[in-house]
């Protein structure tokens, strides 16, 4: 290998290609992280938590978008928030949000990943709205700099996993209430939801229940429950889905998935669903292949080239 560190009059002087090639490659690989609120965080209160993990996180305080950019060549102007799942205890940022980000991006599409505040008493004045402001703000944000960062508005999706399922089929279902500060009146409703072992429902024969306690706590109101089991929620403008668990799945029932399909289908929400015989819950680490059929559904619908 040629040397590419000299040496004049005593200092170090890096070959300039490699310096070129070295910014060129920063650039590339560089992405961009946007604080979710540029001042006051709605629904906060003072504490002395403090967020901790790498590619794991918890106690997630100040929420983020980091940007994943499509090549320009590429590029289909659709954008995808993305809602890495943990139980609502955690979020798994890396291998459920950088690694579909990553993977969104080759295809053309320009993919967010949202680092969402966990619900706690500690840190918010109601924890069950606390999470789906984020989603909401972050929905807003990306609608709001389409312009900025050539995207289609028109072309902004949700994609959750597991708990983050639950969160993002809250914001294709709530979208119609604003829970945050909206005086442009941004439409904050996602343009198509993708959802991966979905959390949907909060109702006893349905939910997660480590999910369901750390939104609604453990003794939650009937009406709670309901507000909360997206199932129920579902309407005529509820944005298009598409869904996909696993038929053995025994932490999230993948009756969740079924019967959001089904209510999706009799309010003629067009909905498109795929369930695996075999793999559990978080499948996605052992079917390497399973978002071909997502970028086919993509496809058909002109979400992408």
């Amino acid at each position: 290998m040629r040397e590419i560190v000299k040496f004049s009059k005593g200092k170090k002087r890096i070959h300039f290609g490699f310096l070129v090639l070295l910014l060129l490659s920063f650039s590339l690989n560089a992405q961009e992280i946007v604080n979710l609120y540029p001042s006051k965080i709605p629904n906060s209160k003072p504490s002395e938590i403090k967020e901790s993990g790498e590619g794991m996180y918890k106690n997630v305080t100040i929420p983020t978008l980091e940007y994943f950019k499509p090549k320009p060549d590429k590029a289909s102007g659709t954008a995808v928030i993305i809602v890495p799942g943990g139980g609502y205890s955690v979020v798994v940022y890396q291998g459920e949000g950088v690694t579909t980000a990553k993977a969104l991006a080759e295809k053309g599409i320009a993919a967010f990943v949202l680092k969402y505040r966990l619900p706690n008493d500690e840190i918010m004045v109601d924890k069950k709205i606390g999470p789906l402001q984020d989603v909401q703000q972050a929905i807003k944000i990306v609608r709001e700099n389409a312009d900025k960062w050539n995207l289609d508005k028109d072309k902004i999706g949700v994609m959750g996993f597991s708990a983050g399922g639950h969160l993002a089929s809250s914001a294709a279902t709530h979208f119609e209430k604003s829970y945050i500060e909206n005086p442009n009146n941004t439409n904050l409703r996602p343009d198509f939801q993708i959802l991966v072992y979905p959390v949907i429902s909060m109702t006893d024969s349905l939910t997660h229940q480590g999910s369901r306690d750390a939104l609604l706590g453990k003794n939650p109101s009937a009406e709670d429950i309901q507000l909360f089991s997206n199932e129920l929620q579902v309407e005529s403008n509820t944005p298009p889905a598409y869904l996909t668990h696993a038929a053995d799945d025994t932490t999230v029932d993948v009756d969740n998935s079924i019967q959001y399909f089904e209510n999706l289908r009799h309010h003629k929400v067009d909905t498109e669903m795929h369930i695996y015989p075999k793999g559990g819950h978080g499948f996605i680490f052992r079917h390497p292949g399973w978002m071909e059929p997502l970028f086919d559904w993509m496809k058909r619908n002109k979400w992408v080239k």
